[in-house]
């Protein structure tokens, strides 16, 4: 089955997750965050994710800056729908991992209410006429139930109205993601991390979503960096933490097997989520514009079939 074929949508292989010029972790300037996106239309990547949450809409700013100029039945641009941004007299910077003035705070709504207004404010921030996928963000964090019986109709009814075109949740648990796919005729699952060179537990979830021909655009690649480099360092992290020993030492074992292969680790961990046919895309954040092309060219890379054989095998010692 052609992956491709699972949503009503062309997301090609590699998709710009735009996190990062949201400020995650570190402050960067409008000129860079700019650039990356550029970077990642030159690299001849289309489809773009964005949200709300990421630097308290710094990151839909930024995206639509670019995006706004460009011929849009040529791109594909996702957000998210489920935290609403309200005026923040406290102040600060955000405590949610952005480096933003916290001018405004997260506030939970999956009513039909909130998330018409959260699309119709994401629509300012982009300075778009519409975008083209909503995903309930994080219902798993937030109230799985309360996602599953109220937001995901709202979306249901968003989509046949024509508003927008595709419809998902963005999700890190398999497991709740599996009762969404069951609960709800949706287009797409966004998946953190739970399927990747590392490690396999939403294997059950993806052979339900072919079932179901519901697509789904893998994020966290990379294991939150675990997976990122060719050499592993002893620092590195996993699930935005420090990775334990003992994942450190699995993650090296990948990367000796690959370099048997002449094959760089992120490479390997960039496309394995392709090779399921329940996967229709993977998307990478990037904040700098280096990072988007040497994305760009992991994902073009040869790497020889033997090369999976031999990771497979792998990950049964």
């Amino acid at each position: 089955m052609n992956a491709e074929s699972l949503t009503p949508l062309s997301l090609g292989k590699l998709g710009f997750g735009a996190a990062g010029i949201g400020n995650l972790y570190r402050a960067i300037p409008d000129g860079e965050a700019l650039a990356t996106v550029l970077a990642a239309w030159d690299a001849g990547i289309r489809y773009f994710d964005t949200a709300p949450h990421y630097g308290l809409g710094l990151s839909e700013q930024r995206l639509g800056a670019v995006l706004r100029d460009k011929p849009r039945d040529e791109f594909v641009v996702s957000t998210k729908v489920g935290r609403l941004l309200e005026p923040n007299a406290a102040g600060g910077q955000d405590p949610e991992g952005f480096d933003v003035p916290a001018t405004t705070r997260r506030v939970w709504d999956f009513s039909e209410a909130g998330i018409r207004r959260s699309i119709e404010e994401s629509l300012e921030r982009l300075g778009l006429d519409h975008v083209d996928i909503a995903y309930l963000h994080d219902p798993d964090v937030h109230d799985l139930q309360a996602g599953i019986s109220q937001a995901l109709p709202v979306l249901e009814k968003l989509r046949s109205e024509g508003l927008i075109k595709a419809i998902g949740v963005g999700i890190n648990s398999a497991e709740a993601a599996l009762e969404c796919v069951e609960a709800a005729d949706l287009d797409l699952v966004m998946l953190a991390g739970r399927y990747t060179l590392l490690e396999q537990p939403s294997v059950p979830l993806l052979e339900r979503c072919v079932e179901r021909r519901t697509g789904v655009v893998s994020v966290g690649a990379f294991n939150s960096g675990l997976l990122a480099r060719p050499e592993v360092p002893d620092d590195a992290h996993y699930n935005y933490d420090r990775a334990p020993k003992a994942l450190v030492e699995r993650a090296r074992h990948l990367a000796a097997v690959c370099r048997d292969f002449g094959v760089e680790l992120p490479t390997a961990a960039l496309q394995f989520p392709l090779r399921h046919p329940a996967v229709v895309n993977v998307t990478a954040g990037a904040s700098a514009p280096g990072q988007v092309a040497t994305n760009a060219a992991r994902m073009e890379s040869d790497v020889p079939e033997e090369l999976w054989d031999a990771l497979e095998a792998a990950g049964r010692d």
